[in-house]
């Protein structure tokens, strides 16, 4: 897969420990791969954001897992149960990986290509005031 790295993204994740380094490297592939005009960028002081006309998700390091936060408020069906947290969150959801798991590589693609429909439909919030999403 060929796309623009961010050279802040790659610092970020070139810190961390190899597990995490991993993690992030995946599911970095995962989001350009659900639509190659995917961008990624900083945001929130260090924190990779990947982002398509809104954003798609944000990575986040953390002591034992990596957060993938799911820019989707909460209207994204969830069919594989792949999400861990946030379940009651307006905005975001997170899919959590500790050391050793396996990421669910097609639940969460099909989840990415879903964030970016709803993204080019105008984003999440004005599809919750139209009410035309589907029912998670």
């Amino acid at each position: 897969m060929t796309y623009t790295a961010d050279p802040r993204v790659d610092a970020y994740i070139s810190s961390l420990p190899e597990w995490q380094q991993a993690v992030c490297r995946e599911v970095r592939e995962l989001v350009h791969t659900a639509d190659p005009d995917v961008a990624e960028t900083i945001k929130r002081g260090n924190s990779p954001y990947f982002v398509l006309e809104g954003n798609i998700c944000a990575l986040l390091a953390a002591k034992d897992h990596v957060s993938v936060f799911l820019y989707d408020g909460a209207i994204v069906p969830d069919p594989e149960g792949i999400i861990t947290g946030g379940h009651d969150n307006k905005t975001a959801r997170t899919v959590a990986v500790r050391q050793g798991e396996t990421i669910n590589a097609p639940a969460l693609t099909a989840m990415f290509k879903q964030i970016i429909a709803n993204n080019r439909a105008g984003g999440w919030r004005k599809l919750k005031r139209e009410g035309s999403f589907p029912k998670p």
